[in-house]
C-alpha cells in the first residue's frame, strides 16, 4: 500500500506538508521514478502543478538516511538505490488556488484536489492508497472516499485517490437525499444560508431526470456535491468519479434567483458527467496519462452534449419553465454567434486545440467553443432524431447506447464509434450532419431553425442596438478615460479602418468622451475618426455599407401560429405544455 500523510504548520502560508511513504521491492532493478501529474481530468490543458512544489526531500524511512535524487523533467524525480528500502518523500505544496479544480489552505479550511499535489510511483498506480490528514479537533471531512479510520481515506488505486477531492473544516454543512435508493450528499462550505427543503426538492427532481436518460442505471453507488460557496462572485464546476466540486458566489446571494439557477445548472451539468466522460470515456483516455497531453477529437461530446443536457434536463424535470430554459439556451446562442471563430475552426479540431489555447481568449476569431457550439450541435441532433422517428428515438437513445457499449464495459469510445451509434439510432446515414457541423464550419442557423420548427419554435434574429456594433462591426470600451477598440468583426466597415487597441479620440472633429454611439448616429453613413494607434495620431474614414447589419442576436422563441402537431411535439421534447 502507498501511504500519504498531509499536515500543515501554518495555514496562513498556504503550504501543505506532504509525506509519501512506500516500500520498494528487494528485487527492483530500476530506480524509483516519482511523477507529479501535469494536468487534471476535466480541464484539458497542461497546468504543470510542479510549480507549486517546494523543498523535496527523500530519505530511508527506517534509518533516516538521506537518499540522493535527480530531477529529470519538470515534474519527475528519479531516486536511485532504493531496492529493499522503505522510502519516505517529503515536500511542501502551495495550496492557494480557489476554483473547482484547485486547492486551498487557510485557518478556516483545507480544500484539496489530490491530482495537483500527490506524487505517484511510476508503474504502481494500481496499488491501494491511504491518505491520512492531520487536522485540528472538530474538523470534519467531505469526500467521496470511505474513511478507514478517523481522518484517514482509503482508495483502491492512485487514479481513484486523485479523482476524489476533499474539503476539511469545522463549519461544513451537509444534507442527504435519495433517488431510487441511491444516496446523494450535498456538502456546503461557506457563509451562506441554504434553503435546504428547496435545494433537496430541486436536486431530487433533476437527479431523477438524469437517471431517466440512462434507463435508471447509475455508474456509482453514491454521489457527493462538494460546494465552496464564496464571499465573492465566482462560477466553476469540475466532475469526478462520484463527486463534483462547485465554486460559486457571492454567498449571501445563494438563494436568489440569479445565483440559485447557476447552482442548479452547474450541478445538473456535473452530475451528467458521471455518465458522460467519467464512465463513457474517450478511448484516448483509457487510462489517463497524467504526464502529457491526452489528445482527443470528441470533447464536443464530453462537454458539448453535457452542456446541452445540463439546462435541458432542468426544463424536462419541471424546475425551469420553458421561458427560463430558453433564456439559458439564448445565452449559449449569444456566446456562439458572438465569436466568428466558428467560421474558421471545426468542432473536432477545437477539441484538439483545448490543449493549445482552448481556455484562453487567444487570437481573434480563431477558434470555436466545444461547450457552446457543442451544445447547439447536440440540440440539433436531438431534434433531428426526434423528427426522423416522430419522437420514438432521441439523443437519449444515443447516450444510453454509449453507456451500455462503452460506459459499463470500460472500453473507451472513438469518434467512429459515436458516428456509428448515431447512425443506428437515426436509422439512416448521418454523414452530412457530421461533415457540416462537426468536421466542417457550415453555418448552423438554417438547420437549427428548421429543427426548432418541428417543436413549434423558431430562431429569431434581433438587430443589435449598438451603432458601432450593428452598423460598423466594432466594439469599444472606456478604459482609464480612453475609448479603445476591443473587437472588430471581419469583413465589416470597421475592419477596413480600425485596428484592435486603437484609441478613438474624435469623430468628425468632436471629442469622444463616452459619447461614441451618439457621434456615430447622425445618419450620414460617413465618419472621420481621429485615433491614436501605437501612440501615433491617425485619421481614418469609417463608412457604413448600407443595409448590412452585424452582431445580430439569435433567440429561440415559440411560434405564435404553431400547429397542434407542433405543440404536441414541443410537449414530447420538453415535457411541458406549449
Amino acid at each position: 500500500m502507498i501511504h500519504y500523510y498531509l499536515s500543515f504548520e501554518n495555514p496562513l502560508t498556504s503550504y501543505i506538508q506532504v509525506q509519501l511513504t512506500l516500500e520498494v521491492p528487494a528485487n527492483a532493478a530500476q530506480p524509483l521514478e516519482l511523477q507529479l501529474p501535469a494536468w487534471r481530468p476535466g480541464r484539458y490543458e497542461l497546468q504543470n502543478f510542479a510549480q507549486k512544489v517546494q523543498r523535496v526531500e527523500v530519505e530511508d524511512a527506517q534509518s533516516g538516511e538521506a537518499l540522493p535524487y535527480r530531477k529529470t523533467t519538470k515534474d519527475r524525480w528519479t531516486v536511485a538505490n532504493t531496492a529493499g528500502r522503505t522510502v519516505r518523500v517529503r515536500y511542501n505544496f502551495y495550496a492557494h488556488q480557489m476554483d473547482a479544480g484547485g486547492s486551498w489552505l487557510d485557518e478556516s479550511q483545507l480544500y484539496l484536489n489530490p491530482v495537483q499535489a500527490l506524487l505517484y510511483a511510476e508503474g504502481r498506480q494500481q496499488e491501494p492508497c491511504q491518505l491520512q490528514l492531520a487536522l485540528p479537533d472538530a474538523w470534519h471531512i467531505a469526500c467521496s472516499l470511505p474513511q478507514s479510520a478517523p481522518n484517514t481515506l482509503a482508495a483502491t488505486s492512485f487514479d481513484q485517490l486523485v479523482d476524489a477531492p476533499l474539503i476539511a473544516s469545522p463549519t461544513l454543512l451537509q444534507r442527504t437525499y435519495e433517488v431510487q435508493g441511491i444516496p446523494f450528499h450535498i456538502w456546503i462550505q461557506g457563509a451562506c444560508v441554504p434553503d435546504w427543503p428547496q435545494i433537496i426538492k430541486d436536486f431530487g427532481a433533476f437527479t431523477e431526470e438524469n437517471l431517466a436518460v440512462f434507463g435508471g442505471d447509475f455508474p456509482v453507488s453514491d454521489y457527493h456535491f462538494l460546494n465552496q460557496i464564496l464571499p465573492y462572485k465566482h462560477y466553476h464546476g469540475v466532475e469526478h468519479h462520484n463527486s463534483t466540486v462547485i465554486t460559486l458566489g457571492p454567498a449571501e446571494l445563494l438563494m436568489t434567483h440569479g445565483l440559485y439557477k447557476e447552482l442548479l445548472g452547474v450541478s445538473c451539468h456535473e452530475l451528467f458527467h458521471t455518465w458522460n466522460v467519467k464512465s463513457i470515456r474517450p478511448a484516448e483516455m483509457q487510462p489517463y496519462d497524467f504526464t502529457k497531453e491526452n489528445y482527443f477529437r470528441t470533447c464536443y461530446i464530453a462537454e458539448g452534449v453535457t452542456t446541452y443536457y445540463g439546462d435541458y434536463l432542468l426544463a424536462r424535470s419541471g424546475i425551469f419553465s420553458a421561458a427560463q430554459y430558453f433564456t439559458e439556451l439564448n445565452g449559449v446562442l449569444y456566446k456562439h454567434f458572438d465569436n466568428y471563430g466558428h467560421q474558421n475552426l471545426s468542432l473536432a479540431d477545437a477539441s484538439m486545440d483545448l490543449w493549445l489555447d482552448g481556455y484562453k481568449p487567444g487570437a481573434p476569431d480563431r477558434k470555436v467553443s466545444v461547450y457552446h457550439k457543442g451544445a447547439l450541435v447536440a440540440l440539433l441532433l436531438d431534434l433531428t432524431l426526434r423528427q426522423l422517428s416522430q419522437h420514438q428515438r432521441s439523443l437519449d437513445d444515443v447516450m444510453r447506447r454509449l453507456y451500455e457499449d462503452f460506459g459499463k464495459t470500460g472500453v473507451g469510445y472513438t469518434e467512429e464509434d459515436y458516428q456509428q451509434v448515431v447512425r443506428e439510432v437515426a436509422g439512416r446515414d448521418m454523414q452530412t450532419y457530421f461533415d457540416k457541423f462537426v468536421y466542417g464550419t457550415a453555418p448552423l442557423e438554417e438547420s437549427l431553425n428548421k429543427a426548432l420548427r418541428f417543436v413549434g419554435c423558431t430562431l429569431h434574429t434581433v438587430e443589435n442596438g449598438s451603432v458601432s456594433e450593428g452598423r460598423f462591426g466594432f466594439r469599444a470600451a472606456v478604459r482609464n478615460e480612453r475609448t479603445e477598440v476591443t473587437d472588430i468583426l471581419p469583413g465589416t466597415p470597421a475592419a477596413d479602418a480600425l485596428a484592435l487597441e486603437d484609441e478613438i479620440v474624435a469623430v468628425n472633429g468632436r471629442r469622444v468622451t463616452q459619447n461614441l454611439q451618439t457621434l456615430l448616429s447622425t445618419g450620414t453613413g460617413r465618419y472621420e475618426l481621429a485615433v491614436f494607434r501605437q501612440n501615433q495620431l491617425r485619421t481614418v474614414m469609417l463608412m457604413a455599407d448600407g443595409t448590412e447589419l452585424y452582431w445580430a442576436k439569435r433567440m429561440v422563441e415559440k411560434l405564435p401560429d404553431a400547429t397542434a402537431e407542433q405543440r404536441a411535439s414541443f410537449r414530447q421534447w420538453l415535457k411541458q405544455e406549449f
